[in-house]
């Protein structure tokens, strides 16, 4: 019987581990790799250079792009704290979690229909797929507390992050062959290759999406929607903002995670458009360099969780912050492709590390006997999409400005410093919070 309830037990948390090799494609094929390169290439043109019409108004392609990451993300931070307080009070995360996925993956299909002379569509479509992304991330993240227990979060955090880099790792290798042999797989150019990448990347979300679907728990608590319960969602969130603002630990890392996400998330969107504009490395150079972060992210997702075994979840974080911190600076001098390669390399040890860790540290901090795992992960969830919004916003503001996005990346070491700052100040248990709160449903 005990074996039989640890090998459900395992099939659960690794269906949940899968979502991240189902959603992880959109990240590193929409947003960090293929789109951005085409959406700069057929947004050019020799009489407009990079500037671009966008519902009539005149801007830069980049800044344009960094601007719809900014505005998506900004939607999402509106809805997630009601839609995690209806999902925790009607007891649906997972029904919530499958309509944002499916909202993402069919808008990463749309993408194939955009070609540069319909904009204002394949903007709207990759505003949506954000919106998808960030959607279904808050319901998939407040399963972690339901189950795993507090010693198996790092691990399986890790885990998740790792199963991520790996499957987008292979997809992204799939469509790298398409993109530089388009006649061998029947394509008529790259261009051509990239779309159908598009669409790829939208049948593979929903597809294996299935899996952590089927064995994902719905309802446990087995609660009905009822018809106030939009208003509850309010209500949940304001409990729990009421709960996170007299918990000096939470708080406090909440205030270092927003301003060391603006600068990790900020990297994480535009740094193929960094190589493209500033280097002028072709697609197939800033897709490799891509990889390298994937793959050395997997590396050091787990190796930061065993620094964080033993010494602790705050110094291992601030040992990746200071090195964010190097990376900024590093990044204002790097002027040939090696040096960037080199750059990516010790990006992609920390990028995996401080997502993963980040992720863990905050489930110590929610109070053991809650029902309400959702709303909690909103409030971290809704400082991501903060420091999102904030980080490409600057960085697109900065460039607009400067003309540069060189500075922009040395402004983001600002960021990272104020966080490291904000994780000195803060205690956080090795064993997560002694004052245990019971937060009731309005």
């Amino acid at each position: 019987m005990i074996l039989k309830s640890l090998r459900n037990k395992n099939k659960v948390q690794n269906a949940w581990a899968m979502y991240d090799w189902a959603n992880s494609v959109y990240s590193l094929v929409i947003t960090s790799t293929i789109f951005p390169v085409y959406f700069n290439n057929v947004t050019h043109s020799v009489e407009w250079g990079d500037r671009v019409s966008f519902f009539g108004f005149s801007i830069v392609n980049t800044v344009l792009y960094s601007y719809s990451i900014s505005f998506s993300f900004l939607v999402i931070v509106f809805l997630y704290p009601l839609l995690s307080g209806i999902a925790d009070y009607g007891g649906n995360k997972l029904n919530f979690m499958k309509f944002f996925a499916y909202l993402g993956a069919l808008s990463c299909g749309g993408l194939f229909f955009f070609d540069g002379s319909n904009l204002e569509y394949g903007i709207v479509c990759a505003m949506l797929a954000s919106i998808g992304f960030a959607g279904s991330i808050v319901f998939y993240n407040a399963f972690l507390p339901e189950i795993a227990t507090e010693k198996e979060f790092d691990f399986l955090s890790a885990k998740g992050f790792s199963l991520g880099y790996l499957g987008s790792v292979i997809l992204l290798v799939l469509n790298l062959f398409m993109i530089q042999m388009p006649e061998v797989f029947g394509l008529k150019d790259d261009g051509h290759a990239a779309r159908w990448s598009f669409l790829i990347t939208g049948f593979w979300w929903a597809g294996f999406s299935q899996i952590p679907f089927k064995f994902l728990p719905n309802n446990t608590q087995k609660k009905k929607i009822k018809r106030a319960v939009l208003l509850n969602g309010y209500k949940q969130i304001t409990l729990i903002f009421n709960v996170v603002k007299n918990s000096k630990v939470m708080s406090g890392f909440l205030a270092a995670f927003l301003f060391y996400s603006m600068g990790v998330q900020t990297v994480l969107y535009l740094a193929a458009s960094f190589g493209d504009k500033e280097l002028q490395l072709p697609g197939d150079k800033l897709i490799l360099t891509i990889l390298i972060i994937q793959l050395v992210a997997i590396l050091g997702s787990y190796l930061f969780a065993y620094v964080s075994k033993r010494f602790g979840n705050k110094n291992s974080l601030i040992i990746m912050v200071f090195i964010w911190i190097l990376i900024c600076g590093a990044a204002y001098y790097v002027m040939d492709e090696f040096q960037f390669y080199a750059l990516a390399f010790v990006v992609g040890m920390v990028m995996g590390g401080i997502q993963s860790l980040s992720r863990a540290t905050y489930s110590k901090l929610i109070p053991e006997n809650t029902n309400n795992n959702a709303s909690f992960f909103s409030f971290y969830d809704v400082t991501e999409k903060i420091a999102i919004v904030l980080g490409t916003f600057s960085y697109g503001l900065i460039e607009q400005i400067s003309g540069s996005m060189r500075n922009s990346a040395l402004a983001l070491g600002l960021f990272f410093f104020i966080g490291l700052v904000f994780l000195f100040l803060v205690k956080i248990p090795k064993q997560g919070l002694d004052n245990i709160v019971e937060i009731k449903n309005a």
